[in-house]
């Protein structure tokens, strides 16, 4: 059973139980080619992937399946996001494993933009509950808000 619980409003988010998966959703004002380049390429993801809004110390992409990623925070350097890419199909779908989790990011093509999927596939409940308590759901709206940011003042 899927549940809403998100307190931003530009952000659907869902939870389905039952699968152990988080789904969170958001609309662009760009090209999916454009969603895909800076969601992918080192230069872009490291000004707008730090929830804190700060660009990242180290961003390592190697984008290729089996290919390693590590994003590193400022002042945070005890605490990287790695992992490894299983899938990279520009520009529709990107998947990875990290923290113990399979993610999945899938773009689409809209009349006016582009809509942004992103899925966190859990291995159980407990780990579901792991990510929930960690605040991923705030953590990655508000990183999605980065990437929309960034996104408009990338395309001035």
């Amino acid at each position: 059973m899927l549940t809403a619980n998100s307190d931003n409003e530009n952000t659907k988010f869902e939870i389905d139980w039952e699968s152990h998966l988080i789904r969170l959703e958001r609309g662009f004002d760009a090209r999916p080619n454009q969603v895909f380049e800076a969601w992918t390429q080192p230069e872009h993801v490291a000004r707008w992937w730090d929830p804190a809004g700060q660009t990242l110390a180290v961003c390592e992409i190697d984008l290729r399946p089996g290919g390693a990623f590590k994003f590193t925070p400022k002042g945070r350097s005890n605490m990287p996001f790695s992992g490894m890419y299983l899938e990279v199909a520009p520009p529709q779908r990107l998947t990875f494993e990290a923290l113990g989790a399979i993610g999945r990011v899938f773009i689409d093509e809209l009349e006016h933009g582009t809509r942004l999927l992103v899925e966190i596939q859990c291995r159980s409940t407990e780990h579901l509950e792991q990510f929930l308590l960690s605040g991923i759901d705030k953590g990655t709206s508000v990183t999605l808000d980065n990437l929309v940011h960034y996104m408009r003042i990338r395309s001035l």
